[in-house]
Formats: structure tokens, sequence, C-alpha cells
């Protein structure tokens, strides 16, 4: 089998998704300390559902992230962990608030998910022109 692929104990898996969300009402809102702690939170949280982050700018007005989620996990139910844990760290960390997050509205519903076969370096070229194409620059995790 090809290198990259994981093992879980009866398969062998290499799930990766391009993954885009936005923040609500499409606010450039994403920029300064708040990247630089989504940068630091989104890796964590991959880490908990067994996930990793293969490329992933964050950008002043949407995150796109190339992501592996293993097959047992439905991509929605890993975009949904991220971006709710996400949200209440945010409000915790510049809300100023540690309990009683109803209401807290951070990321926009939905998001865009496509599945990469073999042609992940064209996937992670796209997300580095991203990246060159923001004028206050990316950040990268």
């Amino acid at each position: 089998m090809e290198k990259g692929y994981q093992s879980l104990a009866h398969s062998r898996w290499a799930c990766k998704y391009p993954v885009v969300f936005v923040p609500k009402r499409r606010r450039r809102q994403l920029s300064g300390q708040i990247r630089q702690s989504l940068g630091a939170i989104f890796p964590a949280l991959a880490r908990q559902k067994e996930g990793q982050i293969v490329e992933g700018p964050v950008m002043p007005a949407h995150v796109h992230m190339c992501i592996t989620i293993p097959p047992q996990y439905a991509v929605a139910q890993g975009i949904g962990f991220w971006k709710g844990k996400s949200a209440i760290t945010s409000a915790r960390q510049f809300g100023g608030k540690e309990r009683n997050f109803t209401g807290e509205h951070c990321w926009a519903r939905g998001s865009a998910v496509s599945t990469v076969g073999f042609e992940l370096e064209h996937v992670r070229a796209y997300s580095r022109a991203q990246e060159e194409e923001d004028p206050d620059g990316g950040g990268t995790f």
C-alpha cells in the first residue's frame, strides 16, 4: 500500500478532506490574536478525534483546512466538534466569559467539504495559494 496510510485494527485508511467554514455573517474577524489562537486550537481538537490537520491557513473571513479523519467518524461530526469547541474556547479567551455559553455563535451554519484522492499536492498548493492571496498575511497550523 502507498505510504501515508494509517492503520486501525482491521483496516488501512487515508481519509483526507478539504474543509471550508466561515464566521457568522462572514465577518473578517479571524485576524491577530484570534488567528494565532485558532492555529493552536484546531490541531489540538483534531488530535482529540484521532485526526490531523495536513494543511490549514486561517484567513480573515474563512478557515480552509485539509484534514484527516479516521473512517469511524463522520466528517460532519468532526467539523461540528471543531466548530463548537473552538467557539467555546474563543469566547472564554477573548469574550471574558467563563461559563454559560448559551447563544454564543462564532461560526456560520454549514461548511464545504470534498474528498482528496491522490491529488493531495494539488490541494496543498491551493491552500498555499489562498494564503499568499491574503493581503493581511495568512497563518498556517
